[in-house]
């Protein structure tokens, strides 16, 4: 477990970034130049689940303890390093995962795609609006949602894998799933990548699958299971609890000579989290900038926006979802998980073109 913790803030974007990260008064996030920072937070973890945190400038480091300056100049190369590409996705420029839901039960659109002919044409419709990854999953984990074996799983998302694969080949396929018999199924098929809201804690056999087949992976973090993961979610510091987690994954896998540029991380939006836990997540989120690897944002129609929006809630959330896709792209998320593709590229695209413009 660290003691101190390195957060990129205080960003400049487009044309005035590009001028800063010229002049040398700001750094590149993710090796991009339409987006920099010229200062960091540095958080110290203390007893009792107590922080303090510190504002510097980046001028300001070199001034500071020598262990703690060793510290942020590790973490400010990963802060500052072009993450590689995955698949087709270069990373200078946001992606779009878009939800295949082949449930009766998942918490918005249930039943919606349970024909294999149905989530076809839908993941068909997601890539013409923008949506560069297609995530299918045969398994509600909503909060309360109960378990269903592999078999069934498996018999689910099996039939839509292979029509898709053989039919559009190069449309990049993850597979929500915590079970290592629909991963190595899943793979066998053509599946890109393995989403695994647990984080390959639940079924112990997923890490022989995944280190043996080595495909690309989303890390997720959740706490608890499905069924009572929102019963009073506790952590001594949600943001710092979660970096480690993910520190720790990552250093596991690396271990098992998987290669940590196959990774991506996802902080688990409402997964065994309060509203103040999924906040300060979301407000905070370039933390995780400094292990290196590609953020993905899952905040589509959750119920964290119902708990602020009150009385404002309607049922697809879709400003809700799309005001926390916008905060995500100006702290550098590269990957966002959602239903409404078209809406969230349009605003995207939107944000994308003011930037240009500021000078």
């Amino acid at each position: 477990m660290r003691t101190y913790y390195t957060r990129a803030c205080n960003f400049f974007y487009g044309l005035q970034a590009r001028a800063l990260i010229k002049q040398k008064k700001c750094l590149p996030l993710n090796g991009l130049k339409n987006i920099g920072f010229n200062t960091i937070e540095l958080i110290q973890r203390k007893n009792r689940g107590k922080t303090k945190r510190k504002y510097f400038k980046i001028s300001q480091i070199k001034n500071l303890d020598k262990q703690i300056k060793k510290q942020i100049k590790k973490d400010l190369i990963q802060l500052t390093s072009k993450k590689k590409k995955i698949l087709s996705l270069n990373f200078s420029e946001p992606s779009v995962m878009g939800i295949l839901n082949v449930t009766p039960d998942s918490f918005s659109d249930g039943g919606q795609y349970f024909n294999k002919i149905d989530a076809y044409k839908k993941a068909l419709l997601m890539t013409k609006e923008g949506a560069s990854i297609i995530d299918i999953g045969g398994e509600s984990t909503r909060p309360g949602s109960k378990e269903i074996n592999s078999t069934k799983e498996w018999g689910r998302i099996g039939p839509v894998i292979k029509k898709i694969k053989k039919y559009r080949k190069k449309i990049i396929l993850s597979i929500d799933t915590r079970k290592s018999l629909v991963m190595k199924n899943s793979i066998k098929q053509g599946a890109d990548i393995i989403n695994d809201v647990s984080g390959f804690n639940f079924d112990k056999s997923s890490y022989k699958i995944i280190c043996k087949k080595k495909p690309f992976i989303i890390i997720n973090h959740s706490q608890g299971k499905p069924s009572d993961m929102q019963k009073n979610p506790k952590y001594n510091d949600v943001l710092l609890d979660i970096y480690d987690y993910f520190e720790e994954k990552i250093n596991f896998f690396s271990k098992r000579k998987f290669n940590k540029k196959n990774i991506i991380l996802d902080p688990g939006i409402g997964f065994g989290k309060n509203l103040e836990h999924n906040l300060r997540l979301i407000s905070k989120i370039s933390l995780f900038h400094s292990l290196g690897c590609p953020l993905l944002l899952g905040t589509s129609r959750k119920s964290f926006i119902k708990h602020i929006v009150t009385k404002f809630d309607t049922n697809l959330r879709t400003g809700g979802t799309i005001s926390s896709v916008i905060y995500g792209l100006s702290q550098g998320v590269q990957i966002f998980r959602v239903h409404d593709v078209k809406e969230a590229k349009q605003g995207i695209l939107v944000y994308k073109n003011f930037l240009n413009i500021i000078d």
